[in-house]
């Protein structure tokens, strides 16, 4: 898993790519947490993760809940198929309040 910041911005995007693991959640996680601490919101693109567990998802309601605290915005702007499994799997795309899994939960029914 790389995580890639594009540029400075006040909101400023995020790539993640690869597996968000309990192999790399760790290191994700520093990473993510210093990205916001040196921004004023992030935007996270999920859509080149290819593998999601619950450690992965961990980081991210840890990094949502640290940019609540902080005041600052956390987006996720696109998904992959596993990132989107994976928070049904799990029950977090409201969670999320993700408009794009809100949606799609929506259309299935549940």
């Amino acid at each position: 898993m790389s995580a890639e910041q594009r540029t400075a911005l006040p909101q400023v995007p995020v790539v993640l790519e690869g597996g968000l693991t309990i192999y790399n959640a760790g290191l994700l996680k520093g990473q993510l947490l210093q990205a916001l601490a040196d921004a004023q919101g992030l935007d996270l693109d999920l859509s080149r993760v290819d593998e999601l567990d619950s450690a992965g998802l961990q980081v991210l309601a840890l990094i949502k809940r640290e940019a609540q605290v902080a005041g600052k915005q956390l987006r996720i702007l696109a998904h992959s198929q596993a990132v989107q499994e994976a928070m049904n799997l799990f029950g977090m795309a409201g969670w999320f309040g993700d408009p794009l899994l809100e949606t799609a939960r929506a259309e299935r029914g549940g």
